[in-house]
């Protein structure tokens, strides 16, 4: 598994950017809709990307949803067709972790260890300060992957740094407290509450022979990952619109379903993001938020994410300000090439558009 750090957009090329149809920004019609995928088929020929699905949230609901190119060899993609989306799996597991916190089954500063503590950590005194907090804002001081064994890098609770291994003590730690896996959590409070009946953790029948097979930079069709076992960090199928769906359940959340704050800055990067960049073109707040990068720009909250496996790139964002958004998902290892431009023909939240793009190209 491989990770694409979300907020540095690697792979994420600044290719020319399209113009916005007017119609593209206004309730879907059948006309925006074709005029969106027109254009939306002109960007995939440019960037030689085998597939694009795209959803827009608009007003905190699902909008536009268009899918062009192949999800394999004489197969069309639709916006059905189901995408692994790599490490936007990661998101998806932190809202189950929410949403067990807003019901009381656990708490996200507790002492993870006092229910699962890794055999390889078991005699470092620091595996009490790992908490869910700490694992879902990247702080847990563990690689992104073990290699022999687990170890940490650097204290807890400290300073960034990302790691899938984090994720998969949290679903640990879920398992061993509630006594069920996290995928089982996901279903209940997740998936089916919100009308998501194209996502899955895991391998089911319905998966076969309509998923998007992953395409190295050569165009050339690689094997599929499918998990027997929930994998907290990767691997999850689903589609652009189900994933719109997870985004617009997020921006309706209120009260006790999840926690106050949960898009606030837990780990700062302004330092690093900002190194290379005039003062004016840094975001107010930039850092890793509750599994999402937080940003705030021109006064208004953006939260984004990305995936990056062999033969897959996928990203998604949205604001709890502007209550817009895009999910984007393609099957070639270079897919990133399409992000902006497609971020610019959806024709939304310009401030944020226009920070990755600088953030991409430079200084200059």
């Amino acid at each position: 598994m491989k990770f694409v750090a979300a907020v540095l957009l690697v792979g994420v090329t600044s290719a020319p950017a399209a113009e916005p149809p007017a119609s593209s920004r206004a309730i879907p019609t059948a006309k925006a809709s074709a005029s969106f995928r027109i254009d939306l088929e002109r960007i995939r020929a440019e960037q030689r990307v085998k597939s694009i699905s795209v959803a827009l949230i608009d007003g905190g609901a699902v909008g536009l949803a268009v899918a062009v190119g192949e999800a394999e060899a004489r197969k069309p993609a639709t916006r059905t067709t189901p995408y692994n989306i790599a490490s936007l799996a990661k998101p998806l597991t932190a809202e189950v972790a929410l949403r067990l916190a807003g019901r009381g089954r656990i708490a996200l500063d507790e002492n993870m260890s006092a229910h699962w503590t890794d055999p390889d950590i078991a005699q470092d005194p620091r595996r009490n300060s790992l908490t869910p907090a700490v694992a879902l804002s990247h702080r847990t001081g563990f690689p992104n992957w073990r290699k022999d064994k687990l170890a940490f890098e650097r204290d807890p609770g400290q300073a960034f740094g990302y790691s899938g291994e984090g994720y998969e003590y949290l679903a640990r730690f879920i398992a061993k407290k509630t006594g069920r896996p996290l995928d089982r959590w996901a279903g209940d409070l997740v998936f089916r509450p919100l009308g998501m009946r194209e996502t899955t953790y895991t391998d089911k029948p319905w998966l076969h022979g309509r998923m998007a097979l992953p395409h190295d930079p050569e165009g050339k069709a690689l094997k599929p990952v499918v998990r027997k076992e929930p994998v907290a960090s990767d691997d999850v199928y689903s589609t652009p619109t189900d994933y719109a769906r997870f985004i617009a359940g997020i921006l309706k959340a209120k009260g006790g379903t999840v926690p106050v704050g949960r898009f606030a800055v837990l780990a700062d990067r302004r330092p690093d993001l900002c190194a290379k960049l005039p003062p004016s073109d840094c975001p107010t707040e930039a850092g890793m938020a509750l599994g999402w990068e937080s940003y705030l720009i021109a006064g208004k909250r953006y939260l984004m994410h990305t995936g990056s496996d062999e033969g897959t790139f996928t990203f998604a964002y949205f604001s709890p300000d502007s209550r817009s958004g895009a999910v984007i998902f393609t099957n070639s290892s270079h897919g990133g090439s399409v992000v902006l431009p497609v971020l610019r023909l959806a024709g939304r939240d310009a401030p944020f558009v226009d920070f990755l793009e600088r953030l991409v190209k430079g200084p200059g």
